[in-house]
């Protein structure tokens, strides 16, 4: 068993793919219209274009509304994405305007930060041990 895909509400479809192509720098895997409004859009690492998708779903859901608002309330990560160095990372997106909600950390053998992802979330950058 592994995870294929995995999703993260978003307010818009077209600004996530911005930000998580353009900006984070996921590359689009899949790209269907679902409905009048909607489509199935999916990011993969371009390290692993045949790994687990990240689909930028639509946050229309009231339940899937409560649950981010009560995340990013508490500060609570939506997701978490590793990266090779979170130092390195911040400093790059932050270039980029990326708000910052939690700076660099060092948490025991990992080190981590917190970041806005325009869309709702808040999404956790990790460099773990090696």
């Amino acid at each position: 068993m592994r995870i294929h895909l995995t999703s993260v509400y978003v307010d818009d479809q077209a600004a996530a793919e911005r930000f998580y192509t353009e900006v984070l720098g996921f590359v689009k895997k899949h790209d269907v219209p679902v409905g009048e409004q909607d489509r199935w859009l999916t990011v993969v690492s371009p390290d692993d274009p045949d790994g687990a998708e990240l689909l930028l779903e639509p946050a229309r859901h009231p339940a899937a509304l409560a649950y981010r608002e009560a995340l990013v309330r508490d500060g609570i990560p939506l997701a978490q994405f590793a990266v090779d160095d979170v130092r390195a990372e911040h400093a790059r997106l932050s270039g980029l305007g990326v708000r910052f909600t939690q700076e660099p950390v060092d948490a025991g053998p990992v080190t981590v930060a917190v970041l806005d992802d325009t869309c709702g979330n808040l999404i956790q950058l990790a460099t773990l041990p090696g």
